[in-house]
C-alpha cells in the first residue's frame, strides 16, 4: 500500500504541474497569480481560462476566458454577459483543439419533460455569443417552432405542448441564414447541437451540448529568456513524472483484473435492483460475463470496417470470439447519461427470456467495466427496414409470402413478451432482423417495461421512435401493451408498402406513413399505398392478403385504445390470412365478444367501413389521422 501511495503523489504532481509546464507565452499569467490549474467539479481550468472567483480580485487572465464556478460545482462561461441559469455550462474542454463542449442552461431548462416543462426560448443560441467564441461548424442544429396554427411540416412534438415542435438534423450554416426552414405562423429558435441528423431525443441532444471554438488570446508580453529556460527544466521533470505515470498505470490495470470476478457478481446484483421485475421470469440464466480486452480483439479493437450500424444507444459490431463463434457486438454511447440503466435493463429481460423469434443474449461485460458491452447472437442477414427502403433494398429479397411470414412471425414474438408483462416499447423494421432462411429475430429491448396484468397502463416519460410511438402513450404517458400494437401496425404498413415510416419529403399531412395509411384505407385507396412490385395488381391472391393486412394495420393504428385489436388478437388474425382456413363459425364468435374487431375471413370482402363507423360513432370530434409520432 505504501508503493501505491507512493505512485498516487507521483501522479497528482504530473497531473497539477505538466500542464502549465507545456504553456506557449501568450498564456503566462499576472502577477501575483497562481501558475497551478484550478479545478471546478470534475473539470480542470487552466490556461487560457481562469476561475475569477479563486484569484482574490486580480485579474490572472483575458477577461473572455473568465469561468464561473457555481456553488453545485458547475462551470459557467462568463464572455458572453449570460451566466447561471441563462448562459453556458462547460462540460468539458479540449485544450489542444481549442474546442470547449457547452450546454445552453437556458433551453436544458426550458425542455424538461421529466419535470413537465416545454417552454419556448427567447432567444437564438449564437445570439449569447461574442469573439473569441464561435460555435464550431461540426455541429448540427435542431430549430424549435413555436406555433400560432396548426402546422403539419414537424418531426417531432414537444412534450405535452401542442404548440411548440422540434426539427432535428439541420446542417450548419455559417452564414447563419436558415431561411429555408422557416414556417408561416410560426417562430424559430435554432439551437446547435453535437447529436447525428437521425436523433429523436431532442431534449437529450440539447442536455449533451455543442461544441464552441475558441482564438487564442493576444501574447502577453514580457516572457523573458529566463522563463523559457525555467520551462526547459520543469519540462524534463516533467517527463520523468510522466514514466512513473506509465509504472502508476501498469499497476492499476493489475488490481483491476483481480477485482473482475466481484464486478461481475455487483453486475448481477445491480440489475436486479434497478429493474425490479415483481415475479421470477428466469427462463435463460445468468448471462456470460465477458472482459472487455477479450470483445476489443474479437472485433479488432472496434474497427470502423466490423462496424454494423448505429442504434438509438449505442454502435454494433460484428466480432469473433475465440471458440469460433461469429457475434454482434453492442457499445453503447459513453454521452448516454441512461446507458447503465439500459444496459441493465436489456440484461436481466433477454437473460430471462427464450423465444424462437427473440435475439439471444450470449453475454454482457461488466457493470465496472471500461466500456458496456453486450453480445448477441449474429443475424446475418440484415433488418426488415434494409431490405424494404434501406441499403438492400434494391435485392427485392422481400417478396409478399415473405413479408407476410415476417409480420405473422414479430407478431407472435410480441405476443410472448406480453404474456410474460413485458412492453418493448420500440418496435420498428430497424429492430427487426432477418436470418438467412428470413426468420424473424426480434431485437433491442433497452427501453422494454415490466406491464403487470393487475394493472391498466404503466406512467412513464415517453421514448420510442418518431412514427411509431402511440400518439396516446406521446400525449398522455400511458403505456399498454396497445402501444406495442400500434407500433407494429405503422410496421404492417411498411410491408405492404416498402416505405419508411417517416419521409420528410412526403407531403406534409403524409411525413408520418401512419397518417398516409388511415387516409389511404379509409378511403379505399389500398393500390395508392401499397408496392405494386409486390403483385397487387397482378395477382389475386396476393391483392386479397395485401387488403386483409392492410385492414389489420388500420385497426392497429386508431387512436382509441379500445378500437385496437391485441397483439394476440392479431397473431391469429394474421395466420388465418396467410392459411386462407378461417372458419365463419370461429369469425362469428369473435366477433359477438367484440365487434369493433372486424375479423377477416375468406367469405369478407375488404372494406374498413365498420371499423370507421364505429370509430366515428363513439365521437363526432374524433379523427381516424394519427398525431405527428414523439419521442
Amino acid at each position: 500500500m505504501a508503493t501505491a501511495s507512493c505512485w498516487f503523489l507521483v501522479f497528482v504532481w504530473v497531473v497539477w504541474w505538466l500542464p502549465p509546464a507545456l504553456a506557449g507565452p501568450e498564456e503566462q499569467q499576472g502577477e501575483g497569480c497562481s501558475s497551478l490549474a484550478k479545478t471546478c467539479g470534475n473539470l480542470t481550468i487552466s490556461r487560457p481560462f481562469w476561475i475569477a472567483s479563486r484569484e482574490a480580485g486580480r485579474s490572472c487572465g483575458p477577461l473572455d476566458f473568465q469561468v464561473g464556478c457555481s456553488n453545485n460545482n458547475i462551470s459557467f462561461l462568463r464572455s458572453s454577459g449570460f451566466t447561471g441559469s441563462t448562459g453556458f455550462a462547460i462540460m468539458n474542454i479540449s485544450y489542444d483543439d481549442r474546442n470547449l463542449r457547452v450546454v445552453d442552461v437556458h433551453k436544458e431548462e426550458a425542455f424538461n419533460v421529466t419535470n413537465g416543462t416545454c417552454n419556448f426560448p427567447s432567444w437564438n443560441t449564437s445570439s449569447k455569443l461574442a469573439v473569441p467564441f464561435k460555435v464550431n461548424p461540426a455541429n448540427l442544429n435542431i430549430i424549435l417552432y413555436k406555433c400560432t396554427k396548426r402546422v403539419a411540416l414537424v418531426e417531432v412534438r414537444c412534450a405535452n405542448a401542442s404548440n411548440v415542435f422540434v426539427r432535428t438534423g439541420v446542417r450548419f450554416d455559417e452564414t447563419g441564414n436558415y431561411g429555408g426552414y422557416a414556417l408561416e405562423g410560426c417562430d424559430a429558435i435554432v439551437v446547435p447541437v453535437m447529436g447525428s441528423a437521425n436523433a429523436s431525443n431532442f431534449e437529450q441532444l440539447i442536455s449533451d451540448g455543442f461544441l464552441l471554438t475558441w482564438q487564442p488570446p493576444t501574447p502577453v508580453a514580457g516572457s523573458g529568456g529566463s522563463k523559457k529556460t525555467t520551462r526547459i527544466f520543469i519540462i524534463l521533470g516533467s517527463l520523468g513524472g510522466l514514466a512513473a505515470l506509465a509504472a502508476f498505470v501498469t499497476y492499476l490495470l493489475h488490481q483491476r483484473k483481480r477485482k473482475r470476478a466481484v464486478a461481475s457478481d455487483e453486475l448481477m446484483r445491480s440489475g436486479s435492483s434497478m429493474t425490479s421485475y415483481s415475479k421470477d421470469l428466469e427462463l435463460g440464466g445468468s448471462p456470460h460475463i465477458f472482459t472487455f480486452e477479450e470483445l476489443e480483439v474479437a472485433t479488432d479493437g472496434f474497427s470502423a470496417s466490423r462496424e454494423l450500424g448505429d442504434g438509438g444507444f449505442g454502435t454494433v459490431y460484428k466480432g469473433k470470439l475465440k471458440d469460433g463463434r461469429v457475434v454482434a457486438v453492442k457499445r453503447l454511447y459513453k454521452n448516454n447519461y441512461r446507458r447503465v440503466e439500459q444496459f441493465l435493463n436489456e440484461v436481466d429481460i433477454l437473460s430471462r427470456l427464450l423465444h424462437q423469434n427473440l435475439v439471444i443474449l450470449y453475454g454482457c461485460t461488466s457493470r465496472m467495466s471500461r466500456d458496456l458491452l453486450l453480445v448477441y447472437e449474429f443475424i446475418a442477414n440484415g433488418t426488415v427496414a434494409d431490405h424494404l427502403h434501406g441499403s438492400r433494398s434494391a435485392e427485392r429479397g422481400l417478396t409478399w409470402p415473405l413479408r407476410l411470414n415476417i409480420a405473422i412471425e414479430t407478431a407472435e414474438a410480441l405476443a410472448y413478451l406480453h404474456a410474460v408483462e413485458i412492453i418493448h416499447r420500440d418496435v420498428k423494421t430497424t429492430n427487426i432482423l432477418l436470418d438467412n432462411s428470413f426468420h424473424v429475430k426480434v431485437a433491442d429491448f433497452g427501453l422494454s417495461r415490466l406491464f403487470p396484468l393487475e394493472v391498466t397502463h404503466v406512467s412513464t416519460v415517453p421514448q420510442g421512435t418518431p412514427g411509431y410511438v402511440d400518439p396516446v402513450y406521446h400525449q398522455c404517458y400511458k403505456l399498454t401493451d396497445k402501444s406495442d400494437v400500434y407500433s407494429f401496425g405503422v410496421v404492417l404498413v411498411e410491408l405492404i408498402s416498402s416505405k419508411p415510416a417517416v419521409d420528410m419529403s412526403r407531403s406534409h399531412s403524409e411525413i408520418n406513413l401512419a397518417n398516409m395509411a388511415l387516409n389511404r384505407i379509409q378511403n379505399h385507396e389500398v393500390v395508392q399505398l401499397v408496392d405494386l412490385e409486390l403483385g397487387y395488381d397482378t395477382d389475386p391472391e396476393t391483392k386479397r392478403t395485401i387488403d386483409r393486412v392492410a385492414e389489420v394495420a388500420f385497426q392497429c393504428l386508431q387512436m382509441e385504445r379500445d378500437l385496437r385489436p391485441s397483439i394476440k388478437e392479431v397473431v391469429e388474425i394474421l395466420t388465418c390470412v396467410r392459411d386462407g382456413d378461417c372458419r365463419a363459425k370461429s369469425m362469428k364468435k369473435k366477433a359477438s365478444q367484440k365487434e369493433d374487431a372486424h375479423l377477416l375471413t375468406e367469405g369478407l370482402q375488404f372494406s374498413p367501413d365498420s371499423v370507421i363507423h364505429r370509430f366515428h360513432s363513439q365521437s363526432t370530434n374524433h379523427s381516424v389521422a394519427s398525431n405527428a409520432s414523439g419521442l
